[in-house]
This record gives structure tokens, sequence and C-alpha cells, in this order.
């Protein structure tokens, strides 16, 4: 079966939920016009990537932290359903990574929508990342999931997930054929330990190597004018600013690179035509979770329960049920796309 599938290299517009959400249409409409039948995007798209929590000291964060939650999305808010919508208009799967507003918490966020708008699996990311852990709730082992769909068994993670090897071991097992990994603008540290372009682009491919799955790599760029959003005491630019960041890419299941790339300060589209009869030769080579496994000697305990802080008991009404509501019939028109952007295709 071959299947056309895509990754965003883009720049959100910081901090600007409406205004992301808007590009983020406006993606979905050239990737469906590139003949893309699933789209990935990067970890916390919308309203992009909180670099103030590795610029500065927590002191000086609270102006950022609250239009944070501020522009963060809710799952059963218009701003989704949008999002939804242009998903249905243009028959494609979307992969959508942002951060979930719930009640007073945020939540590192993906969301698998199907073509006809459904949402096919919401999850959020296990344990956020170092500084992260200051803005950002940890969720359970229900968001380890891969699921059926029409395009094969596809699944998600996002960032440093792809660095815990047991998170990577439940995934495997689940025999997963295209995954989707989710990273916002690389290189704001520089060559900080696990945390370099390099590395990160080693984890992914590694993950394809290990998991016998293609691997879609997402990631945010952070321009100059970008970089300005989070400026310091004298108006200039956030201190991590290296310019760039993205890597935008696609690896077999023998980890190999089946895009061409392009350069890390351009916003485009890598598209790549994939096999995923490719995926059934990889794991009879290596399938660490199948015949590979050896469970007698190493075997994973994995929980995979929704846990939920409140259980409530004998209640005269149920709570209200918590998810995507269902969208009209009619979708509507999304809005053309502002300027095109430049695209790798690989056939």
């Amino acid at each position: 079966m071959s299947v056309r599938v895509a990754a965003i290299q883009a720049e959100p517009v910081w901090l600007d939920a409406d205004a992301t959400v808007a590009k983020t249409v406006a993606l979905i409409a050239e990737a469906a016009a590139g003949g893309a039948d699933l789209l990935a995007f990067p970890e916390t798209w919308i309203p992009g990537y909180p670099v103030f929590l590795w610029s500065y000291p927590v002191y000086l964060q609270q102006e950022f932290v609250a239009r944070y939650h501020a522009n963060s999305i809710s799952i059963s808010g218009e701003q989704m359903a949008r999002i939804r919508r242009a998903a249905r208009e243009h028959s494609i799967t979307v992969v959508l990574g942002y951060s979930e507003k719930s009640g007073g918490s945020l939540y590192m966020a993906q969301s698998i929508i199907g073509p006809d708008g459904e949402v096919l699996l919401h999850r959020r990311k296990l344990k956020p990342t170092h500084v992260e852990r200051t803005l950002f709730g940890e969720s359970d082992g229900s968001g380890i999931r891969v699921i059926d769909t029409a395009l094969g068994r596809l699944g998600a993670l996002n960032c440093a997930e792809h660095l815990q090897p047991l998170t990577k071991y439940a995934m495997y097992s689940q025999n997963e054929q295209i995954h989707v990994a989710a990273w916002p603008c690389l290189g704001i540290l520089g060559n900080a330990p696990a945390l370099s372009p390099e590395s990160i682009m080693a984890a992914s491919q590694t993950y394809a190597l290990e998991g016998g799955a293609f691997v879609i790599t997402s990631s945010q760029i952070m321009s100059d004018e970008g970089a300005h959003a989070f400026p310091d005491a004298t108006g200039g630019p956030t201190p991590v600013y290296t310019g760039g960041g993205g890597f935008a890419r696609v690896y077999g299941p023998d980890s190999g690179l089946i895009t061409e790339q392009l350069p890390p300060t351009q916003e485009g589209i890598v598209y790549a035509d994939i096999d995923l009869s490719s995926v059934d030769l990889a794991k009879n080579t290596l399938d660490p979770a199948g015949h590979y496994a050896r469970p007698d000697v190493l075997r994973l305990v994995f929980n995979a329960a929704p846990a939920a802080p409140v259980t409530t008991e004998g209640a005269e009404e149920p709570l209200p049920p918590q998810g995507f509501p269902a969208l009209e019939k009619e979708p509507e028109a999304s809005p053309a796309p502002p300027r095109p952007f430049a695209t790798a295709a690989h056939n």
C-alpha cells in the first residue's frame, strides 16, 4: 500500500493561537494540494513552543506564561473545530501538536484527526522535559497508543519521548507502521547534551530502525522576527536564539532518509511516498517486541489505563462527557493559503 506523507517545517505565529490556527488551515490546504494523505505538525505548534522556559529565570517568565495560557486551545473549542473542518474538507489525516488548556492546566497534546474530521486519538506528553514541567502537566499511559487507520497503524510521540526506551518499547509492541515524531524548533540550546539537532535526528532514525516503522519528523523554525517575540530586558531577541531550527524529514524502516532536506531556516513541506510492505521486510529481520524478544528474560510492565485525579461515586447525574463534539454537517470553506511555501518531494 502506497501512502503520501508530509511533514511541516514552518514558524508558528508566536503566542497567537488564532493566527496560528489560520496558518494551520492554510498548510492543510497546501499539503492536500500536494497530494498528501497524512500531514504532521510539530510539538506545541499552537501557539508555538515556549522558548521562554529555556531563556529566562522563572521570575522573568510571568508575562510570557500568562500569554501562553491565554493562547492555548481547548480540545472542544472553536479553534480545534476549524482545524477538524479543514481536515474533512481536504480529506486528509492530520497529526496536530498544540498546547491544550484544560481547566487551569496546560498539557503538551497531540491529536490525530481523520479525513472525516473525527478525532481518532488524543494524547498528552507523558512527562514534560526538564523546564517544561514548570508549565505543563503530566499524562498517563492511555496516550501511549497506536491506532488503526485507513493509511496503516499510526502513532505519535512528542520530542524527548523518543529518548525514553520504555515508552518507545510500548509503542513498538503495538505493531506501529507510521510514526509521527513531533519536535520544537531545534537548536535553541546549541549543542546541549541530548538536545542538539544532530542528537534529535539520530533519535528519530533510531526509532525507525528499532520499530521498523516510517518516521515523520516535523519541527518549527524561528526567524529573527520570531526571536523578538520573547524579548530580553533590552528588547533584544531571546538569548537562546540561534536561527532556523527546521528539520522536517521522513525516515524509512531501515532508518534511511527518504526525503530531500529544506534549509533549516526555510519554511515548507516535505513529502514522501511510502510503501508499507517495507515495514514487513524490516520487522522480518528485527522485531524487538515480537520474534526478536525474550520475555522470559526481559519484560515491560505497561499500565495503559487512563488516570483521573478525581473519581466521583454516587453522583445522581454523571459528569459531562469529555472529548470532541461532533462537527456540523456543512464544513466551512478554508481560507486560501497566504503565500506559497517551498516544497521538497520524494517520489
